[in-house]
């Protein structure tokens, strides 16, 4: 007998937990199928996944070749230990160094385990214990990468890992440091040069930054941030490690965001993308001189599912999607029209203070007053309007994600341009919404 929406969601209710929630007050949505950019629930209610799911789906739902290369490989041989040598992970670890020019990757099952792993190895090569991560930061949910973000989700799992040092973020539109574009001499890194000093150059092991922050803000850095960041590192042999983990593999146009900006780190931690979530794979990709040290010395990790098979079949296939079907210039070609589109919104609604984008990775923040700037709902907190925005983009058969006063735009690098004028044009008028609620408050403040 077929189940319905409402008997699937409540046994998931009774016997299951939801991240990052209270369960009592969890309200998730069934999900039945998916194809392309477009998934559906039990009773048929379609939506466009203006999300990709978590930032993940990048070549869509259900793409025939990566669930071939799924089945081929269940076929053939569903598991092999670790310590096992395999086709697939041989495969998988060469175009990665071929698209990252890094030498050997460390698969894990994702990118909290990742950048887990990227911090051990940090320590272990270097022989020293501080890493220099940014305040609007996630780099995970397991103890070492939550201490390590900035993000607020770690402060109920403190005190952590010991050895995290935090600085602050390239975020322009609320400069830490007071300046304007006119007036910047780029604070956001010569303050970490005086933070490495009072730190003690010998005792930093690591600077971790996301290429791009992702659900912290999408901070796109100025052109010069990443040179004189590398030009740091290298001052004081710190190791750059490159938290790729939702800005890599097209999500930018690129296969990863730190080649926008002609650097090259020492250790870049990827997942969501490597697969398109089709299968559960992180990596740790280090530099050859990084590799050439644990040939000698131990490497102190290890994972039961690291290099798993079939994981690594479908990152195999996943990366040649986006190669054969120039999923990358579609993501430039769609990008160019987001960016047209977001900045008409910036101009056009009063609720829009700032738009930032960068290829399919792209995110509007939203204000009560452009010329205070005060946010539409308060840092890890929502308001009401924040919540009739996320109402109306649901009822619409829009599934985009929100926090804080910040709306997501990261559809699936596949999409085309019709399915995109949708959504912005359902996003358009959910602002619209967002402007009439706000307008008593701008009249009186006027007034």
């Amino acid at each position: 007998m077929e189940r319905s929406s409402s008997e699937i969601i409540a046994e998931n209710r009774e016997y299951t937990l939801f991240s990052w929630s209270v369960q009592g007050t969890a309200n998730p949505m069934d999900m039945a199928g998916g194809q392309g950019c477009w998934f559906w629930t039990k009773d048929g209610t379609r939506y466009l996944d203006f999300s990709s799911q978590l930032i993940n789906l990048n070549v869509g739902h259900q793409h025939p070749r990566v669930l071939e290369a799924i089945k081929k490989q269940v076929d053939e041989m569903c598991f092999a230990g670790p310590s096992m040598a395999t086709e697939p992970r041989g495969q998988l670890g060469k175009k990665l160094a071929e698209v990252t020019g890094l030498q050997k990757s460390f698969f894990t099952l994702g990118g909290s385990e990742a950048n887990e792993n990227a911090i051990k190895i940090a320590r272990l090569f270097t022989g020293r214990d501080k890493i220099i991560t940014r305040y609007r930061s996630y780099h995970g949910a397991t103890m070492g990468s939550m201490t390590a973000s900035g993000d607020p989700r770690r402060w109920p799992v403190e005190p952590g890992i010991p050895g995290i040092v935090r600085v602050f973020d390239p975020y322009c539109y609320r400069c830490p440091f007071g300046k304007t574009p006119d007036s910047c001499k780029r604070e956001c890194v010569s303050h970490i040069e005086e933070i490495i000093q009072m730190e003690g150059p010998h005792t930093i092991a690591a600077i971790l930054v996301e290429g791009i922050t992702g659900s912290n803000g999408l901070l796109v850095p100025p052109d010069d941030y990443y040179p004189k960041l590398r030009a740091l590192c290298d001052k004081y042999g710190i190791l750059l490690i490159d938290d790729e983990v939702m800005s890599g593999f097209g999500r930018t146009g690129k296969w990863l965001a730190t080649q926008h900006y002609g650097i090259k780190p020492d250790i870049v931690t990827c997942a969501k993308g490597l697969t398109s979530g089709y299968m559960p794979l992180g990596a740790v990709i280090v530099s050859s001189e990084i590799a050439e040290y644990f040939e000698t010395n131990m490497l102190y990790g290890g994972l039961t599912y690291s290099s798993h098979p079939v994981s690594c079949a479908a990152g195999v296939a996943n990366l040649a999607v986006y190669e054969e079907e120039h999923v990358f210039e579609n993501v430039e070609q769609q990008g160019e029209y987001l960016a047209t589109r977001l900045e008409e919104m910036k101009v056009l609604h009063p609720c829009v203070g700032d738009v930032r984008h960068i290829g399919l990775f792209s995110v509007l923040e939203l204000v009560k007053d452009k010329q205070t700037k005060e946010p539409l709902a308060p840092f890890n907190g929502t308001s009401p309007e924040m919540g009739a925005l996320a109402k109306y983009l649901k009822s619409r058969g829009l599934y985009a994600f929100s926090r804080f006063n910040m709306l997501w735009v990261c559809p699936p690098l596949i999409i085309g341009r019709e399915d995109l004028e949708h959504g912005l044009g359902i996003i358009e008028e959910g602002l619209k919404i967002v402007d009439s609620m706000l307008e008593p408050q701008l009249t009186a403040a006027d007034d």
